[in-house]
């Protein structure tokens, strides 16, 4: 008897690519960041830009808590783990903070023990629809980098921000920081002679007052139908699976994860005229206006970017705002450039209806605390 985190639908699919479902595994790790860390932190916050303290801090916490994890399931004999996380959790009362990553363990249809073959950060279901697109999964990697605006950047941008529109230094940390990230997690794929990196999962992550981490984690994977030249540039993409396989079906292949980041003030002069439209009825233009040209501009990167490496599309676009703080406004675009190539195709000419269905979570906890598990976050 096995107790695993997989759904039925996984089930079935993976049973098809010859696995059954293994245990649970887990690995974690707990850190402290120390005085030393804490100083040399405290002097990163004052300059601005990458926290390299904290970055490889987070890095090597990480790190150790997924060779746990796949040390747990290479112990059991099993071949494979779907679905492995990466959680980041500050214990109560302390300066602790633990770093915990959970998948679920796969054998061969055998239930012999074997070679270990793949960690992945996606599930069964969609193991499947990128194994059927060509995309045959390598390992779990992930690239972050912690930042801070800084004190430095924090005077110059409040000039700045007597002044309406684009905040020039937020909008330069902020697109360095996330290239950095993005870099990260190419360089890890390659040590796995990965050609690509799918399913990619960006999250910003606050850490203390002044400093947040931006992770990035995806599947480095092996598609033997690219390019060679992909092997010493991976490329990247955080199209869902079914969506790869879809554009696999039509011939198209990801090129690029690109990313395009604006920092926007509306001014003290257009919020006072901002302010004062609000008592009246009837639309705020100058807000109109900014909110606009910001979007345009973070999108208009990411263009920039997808035509200097030559794709013809770009495809998923997602544009997301974030409040920043006195009167700053963060723009973010990120979307996958595509290009048409010649000789790829999918194994399957449809995918199997249990590769697309979308499985359900049937247990809720809206007690102040939330356990940590398959769908779910700490608090």
């Amino acid at each position: 008897m096995k107790t695993s985190g997989i759904s039925g639908n996984e089930m079935y699919c993976l049973v098809q690519q010859g696995y059954n479902p293994g245990e649970v595994a887990v690995g974690n790790s707990v850190y402290s960041i120390g005085m030393i860390g804490s100083i040399a932190t405290s002097f990163r916050n004052i300059i601005g830009g990458e926290v390299y303290e904290v970055t490889e801090f987070i890095q090597k916490g990480r790190e150790l808590a997924i060779e746990r994890l796949e040390a747990e399931v290479k112990k059991q004999g099993e071949v494979g783990i779907t679905d492995v996380g990466t959680e980041l959790i500050r214990h109560a009362d302390s300066s602790n903070i633990e770093f915990l990553s959970i998948g679920s363990g796969l054998y061969r249809n055998s239930e012999t023990p074997g070679e270990f073959e793949f960690s992945s950060s996606i599930d069964g279901t969609e193991l499947y629809c990128n194994h059927d697109a060509g995309y045959q999964a390598k390992h779990f990697v992930f690239g972050n980098v912690a930042y801070a605006i800084g004190a430095v950047g924090g005077i110059i941008g409040s000039l700045k921000t007597m002044g309406r529109g684009e905040v020039k230094e937020f909008s330069d940390v902020l697109n360095r920081t996330r290239h950095l990230a993005l870099e990260r997690i190419v360089s890890e794929a390659k040590q796995f002679g990965a050609n690509s990196v799918m399913n990619i999962e960006t999250r910003i992550i606050p850490y203390t007052p002044g400093i947040t981490e931006m992770v990035m984690i995806g599947t480095a994977s092996n598609n033997p139908n690219l390019d060679p030249k992909f092997i010493t540039d991976p490329v990247t993409s955080d199209l869902t699976s079914s969506e790869l396989w879809s554009i696999t079906k039509m011939g198209y292949q990801p090129l690029k994860l690109v990313m395009g980041t604006s920092v926007y003030s509306l001014g003290i002069i257009g919020s006072f005229k901002s302010a004062f439209k609000a008592l009246l009825k009837g639309e705020i233009s100058d807000l109109t206006t900014l909110i606009y040209e910001a979007r345009e501009n973070a999108i208009g990167i990411i263009s920039s970017e997808a035509k200097s490496i030559g794709a013809d599309d770009v495809i998923g676009t997602k544009v997301y705002m974030y409040d920043m703080g006195n009167g700053l406004l963060e723009f973010m675009a990120i979307g996958t450039a595509i290009k048409k190539v010649d000789g790829l195709k999918t194994k399957s000419e449809e995918l199997i209806p249990q590769a697309i269905i979308l499985d359900k979570n049937t247990f809720f906890n809206n007690a102040q605390y939330s356990a940590i598990g398959r769908g779910m976050s700490p608090v």
